[in-house]
């Protein structure tokens, strides 16, 4: 146990302070999103269905943004990209407090939309490119399970505010995520800088919005977003993690409801002690393939197990939602990596946003379109239900490689991404 937890933390400095960032930045957000349903109707006044919908929207608005956004990145620089939209998400929480009724709310939820799909660009790209090729997975699981640790912190920060049962409580919960995301934009603001930034052309944002199509852009790819689709296919453990289980463990079994507080307890527990190690050895195209494939085992297997759970009782099914729930979890930890790994290897080295903004398609797609039908194959379908989950992400599973060969392929009269990566002399402090 020791040396699991001395492995959790990075042996060198810039994977530390990466790691250190992303606390820092879940924390801010982990204590908002906690509390956003009480706050979205008590405070801003809003109903249920216009959350939802509202929800929706900025969905579609990420959706839409991904490609325009990640040329942005491409354009401006990714470190600038990042550190400006780290600082515009602040005070986009510090105005959270003015927002009042429908039609402010949907022009805030655009607005983050918009604000974080293009900080997630930014990072990733600057992640992609500070890094030589053997630390891009680790350090990217390093982040992951601090983002966790920062989420729990937020978790436990709204939550003593909710204990208050009080409306100044939580109305202190944005100024207090802004407060916290102003330390993360100084935190970025400060990390090493790239050797080589793109620059700026004038002007940048218009320039980056035309021609979708353009010659050598990542939409060309066509393996590579045909990858991005079924990554995303098979990232819809999150799905099953957040929405279907515990819906089917309230609905469908006889369950105690206090066993969705273990269950996500679980979840947070090992996405921070085995993430590192789910992505150790991930560095090539192969091994990533390899992760997503045991990611995809571990997707099924929960299925088979919580299908079973309609007709068992007491302890039994208590066991094995709890099985489901830890083998969906694995999905998760091998899923991760193997995306890294395959983003990393398969972005042209000179578009590292526009790749970024790509491979994003797909998992906002299906953050639109899985709850429902997850929802309804599981719920209203039963076991057949979940096997059809099951042979939809296995379908994905046997698609990607193909599809990965083929960005391979497109990219092949290219150089990969510094196949040693920056080194300590190509890193300058800002």
């Amino acid at each position: 146990m020791i040396r699991l937890l001395r492995g959790l933390v990075p042996r060198d400095s810039l994977t530390r302070r990466l790691a250190l960032q992303s606390v820092i930045s879940a924390f801010g957000d982990g204590a908002f999103l906690t509390g956003s349903a009480f706050y979205f109707t008590q405070l801003v006044g809003l109903s249920a269905q216009h959350v939802g919908l509202g929800l929706s929207i900025g969905a579609g608005v990420q959706f839409l943004a991904s490609v325009p956004t990640g040329r942005w990145v491409d354009r401006f620089g990714a470190k600038q990209a990042w550190v400006s939209m780290a600082a515009a998400q602040a005070a986009l929480y510090f105005l959270w407090p003015a927002v009042d009724g429908f039609v402010a709310f949907l022009l805030m939820m655009a607005a983050m939309s918009v604000v974080e799909q293009t900080m997630r660009s930014g990072r990733g790209a600057y992640q992609i490119a500070i890094f030589p090729r053997d630390k891009r997975v680790a350090s990217q699981a390093f982040m992951r399970a601090a983002r966790n640790v920062g989420y729990t912190l937020g978790a436990l920060l709204a939550g003593l505010a909710l204990a208050f049962e009080s409306d100044t409580a939580m109305e202190l919960v944005p100024i207090l995520t802004g407060v916290l995301l102003v330390a993360n934009t100084v935190w970025v603001w400060r990390l090493p800088r790239l050797t080589v930034e793109p620059a700026a052309p004038e002007p940048v944002l218009e320039q980056a919005l035309e021609h979708s199509a353009e010659k050598g852009s990542a939409l060309r790819n066509r393996g590579f977003l045909l990858m991005s689709i079924f990554n995303g296919i098979l990232g819809t453990h999150q799905v099953l993690l957040n929405v279907v289980i515990p819906l089917w463990l309230v609905e469908e079994t006889d369950a105690p409801r206090v066993l969705l507080a273990w269950l996500f307890g679980t979840n947070t527990l090992l996405a921070v002690l085995l993430q590192v190690a789910a992505a150790r050895g991930v560095t090539t195209v192969q091994e990533s393939l390899r992760a997503q494939y045991r990611g995809t085992a571990c997707f099924v297997l929960s299925c088979g197990i919580v299908l079973v759970t309609h007709d068992t009782t007491g302890w039994v099914t208590i066991v094995l939602v709890w099985v489901g729930h830890v083998t969906v979890t694995g999905a998760e930890l091998f899923q991760s990596a193997g995306m890294w790994g395959l983003v990393a290897e398969l972005s042209d080295p000179d578009r590292l946003g526009d790749y970024q903004g790509v491979s994003s398609l797909g998992y906002t797609l299906g953050d639109v379109w899985a709850p429902a039908v997850y929802t309804y194959l599981a719920m209203t379908l039963g076991a057949p239900g979940w096997i059809i989950i099951a042979l939809i992400v296995v379908a994905s599973a046997v698609a990607i490689g193909p599809a990965a060969r083929a960005a391979e392929r497109y990219l092949a009269g290219g150089v990969p991404i510094g196949a040693d990566g920056a080194t300590d002399a190509d890193l300058a402090p800002h």
